[in-house]
């Protein structure tokens, strides 16, 4: 006998997105705009002793992008990992920092990030290399929306340390736009003219 549908079952996953099995969310909600999609990078599992024994907490690290440039990290603690995980994606939407990219899907030059032990080394790749990179630096990528790039972690792989510094990474790399604004020139004086005498490429499609 078919079970009369209630009127609360097509409502308990409305407002919020469901995980796939890689723990992505595409979240309905919208942040200027833009579809914001998350990664839950780690989860922890604390621990502190008290009188009555030991009492027990999970500690979440989540990034959030919109895969069009602009990117956060957050972390949060909780009793319950869902509540976690909540509030490590809300602390992320609020610090999110957009990133140049070249033609949308590299960095403009190499640049070097570090966050106390941790040291990541981050490179221009051209079209068709795809993310060469470890867990939670490849999480920051994907949801960025940076199709080629190639990373290196060279110090601290805590999952917390690599990402911090990918971030301080992102937050120092600019574009020759930027430059050029910032110098009051042209981009194309620059990059100046190559062999041919024709204006270099990437001064066209240079992009902020």
């Amino acid at each position: 006998m078919a079970r009369e549908p209630r009127s609360g079952d097509n409502n308990s996953d409305r407002g919020r997105g469901r995980r796939d099995r890689d723990g992505n969310r595409n979240q309905p909600e919208r942040d200027g705009g833009d579809e914001l999609q998350d990664k839950l990078v780690t989860i922890n599992r604390v621990a502190k002793v008290v009188k009555g024994g030991r009492r027990f907490s999970f500690a979440a690290l989540v990034v959030v992008g919109d895969q069009k440039g602009r990117v956060g990290w957050g972390s949060g603690k909780a009793r319950e990992v869902p509540e976690a995980i909540r509030k490590a994606t809300e602390r992320a939407k609020k610090g999110m920092i957009r990133v140049p990219m070249r033609e949308g899907r590299t960095l403009h030059h190499d640049v070097i990030g570090e966050f106390g032990a941790g040291r990541v080394i981050l490179r221009a790749a051209p079209a068709g290399t795809g993310i060469i990179a470890g867990g939670p630096m490849r999480a920051v990528f994907e949801t960025l929306g940076m199709g080629d790039v190639v990373a290196k972690c060279t110090g601290s792989t805590n999952p917390h340390n690599m990402v911090k510094a990918t971030f301080a990474a992102l937050t120092g790399a600019t574009s020759p736009r930027a430059v050029a604004n910032r110098r009051g020139k042209k981009v194309a004086d620059l990059l100046g003219p190559r062999k041919d005498g024709t204006a270099e490429p990437a001064a066209e499609a240079a992009n902020v």
